[in-house]
């Protein structure tokens, strides 16, 4: 128990040698933190034996007296803290920090309360074991630790991050939260969403993001019955790692201008592979790659194993290499012919329809990016004091952050909306009738994200282009937004991809 002191006591500590100050009611002695702390010392001489409160909170946030927990020897006698000490796992009591399900006083039609002991389960696991390492991983460049990826394999993580299906038959999903077989859609929107809530976006695609968009595909194309079974044991323990390499320096959304050959043998019994990608997530590390190739006819996907042949470079974007960003090269790479995905000349298909699930995730991910970052501005605006009074008392700033929260809310109703189709149609059905929608969405979701980004950034000022302190989440939105903007299917494909399956759907007569 700590030890309770008076105002006066703490204003005897007002030395260089001898240094506390009051924060929130707290007493902290500075004493051997002067020259670790990382403004310098001579703002911290400035409240000497001072209650630092208003100061601390113009700069700081109250995550940074968590993690000098230690300094605290004490509360001030017949006083209480007053700030909101949030703990792995709580919800944020901050307006609009949340999606309205999750606020109290309102509802939903979609979540139940499977949903929502899932959602608690889940954002105290990230809180605990995924974003420390995380943001060490986004600052040092180095890929995520078979220690993580273990964890999440045990607790059956990995396996959420396919979205339904017969792989989560009989797993119990975060230590019995919730059985594999109720896991549908929405639970998927909460996995998508609170794995997004690190901040940190390059490890975010190097956390097994190349996983969730190569063995799905496998799931619902391979042929190989037996090594599909092999290969979803292996990546789903975390024992093997895969990935999804399609784009290539000479095409991108043009996935039919795709130059990596796959050559049959005369015998039928090989695939020969001569090629480039380009911007392969979590190539780096991966032991299998679902490969698009040209083919005779058309494309064609393979599975290709990492060995003889197979070359992998690390390339350098704007987000951390903690994603594993990869330059890949096949030479010569045989592969058996079993490990076909779908039909010869026919992976157009089998691309196309396993783009659906990556977009909805990705939408997923950047509408609560764009949320978190509104968040920010919001504590922000409320604890920042500016001519003497919070930034939050200037129309303009109430306009900026107006604009947000519309932003984010309308874009979260729509993704609820589309995630309740994908919860009545079956996997052809969503293929067929949801590739549009999903695709604007993602469009959309983007070009907010742009709107966001922009406004934060205006209002943390010089902290929005700062990496570190108060406004490094923000400066980061700002540096990689345009990652989902890109991947998976950029705006302008996405745009057109959805107005021209809409006018599929047209009437013959005219209107």
């Amino acid at each position: 128990m700590k030890a309770a002191l008076t105002r006066k006591e703490v204003g005897k500590h007002n030395s260089e040698e001898d240094l506390w100050c009051i924060v929130d009611h707290r007493v902290y002695d500075l004493s051997d933190f002067l020259d670790a702390h990382p403004g310098g010392n001579v703002v911290l001489q400035q409240v000497a034996g001072q209650d630092a409160t208003t100061a601390f909170y113009n700069l700081h946030r109250h995550e940074v007296l968590q993690k000098y927990a230690s300094l605290c020897i004490g509360t001030l006698e017949n006083e209480t803290p007053e700030v909101i000490d949030q703990q792995p796992g709580d919800l944020s009591q901050v307006p609009y920090a949340e999606p309205l399900w999750l606020t109290p006083a309102y509802s939903s039609p979609y979540y139940t309360d499977k949903h929502r002991a899932l959602r608690k389960a889940l954002r105290t696991f990230v809180d605990e074991h995924v974003t420390p390492e995380a943001q060490e991983k986004e600052k040092d460049g180095t890929f995520i630790s078979q220690e993580l990826i273990n964890k999440m394999a045990k607790e059956n993580v990995l396996a959420m991050r396919l979205g339904p299906g017969e792989h989560l038959k009989g797993r119990d999903l975060l230590s019995g939260t919730m059985k594999g077989e109720d896991f549908d859609a929405f639970a998927d929107l909460i996995a998508s969403q609170e794995l997004a809530r690190t901040g940190s976006r390059g490890f975010q695609d190097g956390n097994m993001a190349g996983m969730t968009i190569s063995l799905t595909a496998v799931q619902h194309w391979l042929h190989n019955e037996p090594l599909k079974q092999k290969l979803t044991e292996e990546v789903l323990a975390g024992k093997k790692k895969m990935c999804l390499a399609i784009t290539e320096a000479f095409a991108g959304s043009d996935v039919q201008g795709l130059r990596t050959t796959a050559e049959l043998s005369e015998d039928g019994k090989t695939w020969t592979v001569n090629g480039t990608k380009k911007w392969i997530t979590n190539g780096m590390f991966s032991d299998y790659f679902v490969t698009g190739c040209k083919t005779k006819k058309g494309l064609t996907v393979l599975l290709i194993p990492r060995g003889e042949g197979v070359e992998t470079k690390l390339i350098k974007t704007a987000y951390s290499t903690a994603a594993a960003t990869t330059y890949i090269q096949f030479e010569n790479v045989k592969v058996p012919a079993d490990h076909l995905m779908g039909e010869v000349d026919k992976g157009m298909i089998t691309i196309m329809s396993n783009f659906n699930h990556e977009r909805w995730m990705m939408a997923c991910a950047v509408i609560q990016w764009s949320r978190a970052v509104l968040e920010e501005c919001l504590k922000w605006s409320h604890q920042r004091l500016v001519f003497g009074k919070p930034l939050i008392s200037q129309p303009v700033i109430r306009q900026k952050l107006a604009k947000m929260i519309a932003l984010v809310e309308s874009h979260q109703a729509w993704l609820e909306t589309l995630t309740y189709q994908m919860t009545t149609m079956s996997y052809a059905q969503q293929s067929k009738s949801l590739g549009g929608p999903i695709g604007l969405l993602k469009f959309s979701a983007t070009r907010a994200a742009h709107d966001i980004a922009d406004e934060a950034t205006n209002i943390f000022g010089g902290r929005g282009i700062t990496q570190g302190g108060m406004g490094s989440l923000v400066e980061m939105f700002h540096r990689t937004y345009k990652f989902d903007a890109i991947l998976g299917g950029t705006e302008e494909i996405l745009a057109d991809l959805g107005v021209r399956q809409a006018m599929k759907n047209m009437p013959n007569a005219k209107l």
